[in-house]
């Protein structure tokens, strides 16, 4: 491997490392109670260290689910005949593999992490903006006009609130092979009333 492939690598490594080792102190002492110095001595890293790799608090959190700003586009990207049909299989194939990002997974450390992004009002903030990325990816994906930024809009909305819902029936104690079935028909309903709406794009 090339010296810049190794560099990358160990790049990668670093990212990694200060997110968990950020997230973790988060979950165990609330993210309000930890300081930046607190994180980068428990990394024996130097403030400027830590701060050249992640330029605030928020984004050590946020480094988890970074891959997911653009995943839509993609996704459009990938299928440009049927964006739509291509967006609800997505989401589908997500439930089935209880990905997190639908909301249905049950796992400990998953639920604690998410309680601990929608628990905490500065990584809410954030969140909206993770999300008004993610649908401007999307309108771009989509052709960038009028209609592209409408549809993208209720397009990041209607996934938002499904795993939105589905993560409160995890909260509320059902597991997630109990809830699937219900997600999975709720996001195909969700889509229909999508293509019904923007139907140049189904």
């Amino acid at each position: 491997m090339s010296e810049i492939g190794l560099r990358e690598r160990k790049k990668q490594r670093m990212y990694e490392s200060l997110s968990d080792i950020a997230v973790r102190l988060f979950l165990e002492k609330g993210y309000d109670a930890v300081s930046v110095a607190e994180i980068a001595a428990a990394a024996e890293i130097s403030k400027p260290t830590l701060f050249r790799y992640f330029p605030s608090k928020e984004d050590l959190v946020f480094h988890r689910i970074a891959d997911h700003q653009d995943e839509a586009a993609r996704v459009v990207r990938a299928h440009p005949g049927a964006p739509l049909d291509a967006l609800r299989l997505h989401f589908l194939d997500g439930i089935e593999r209880c990905d997190p990002i639908t909301g249905l997974n049950d796992h400990p450390a998953v639920r604690a992490f998410y309680d601990l992004l929608y628990g905490t009002p500065a990584l809410v903030a954030r969140l909206y903006a993770h999300l008004e990325r993610s649908e401007e990816a999307l309108a771009e994906a989509l052709g960038g006009d009028l209609d592209a930024r409408l549809a993208a809009g209720q397009v990041i909305a209607v996934q938002r609130v499904l795993a939105q819902e589905n993560w409160r029936r995890i909260g509320g104690g059902e597991r997630a092979e109990e809830a699937r079935a219900d997600a999975a028909v709720a996001a195909e309903g969700a889509f229909r009333a999508l293509a019904a709406g923007f139907p140049r794009l189904a």
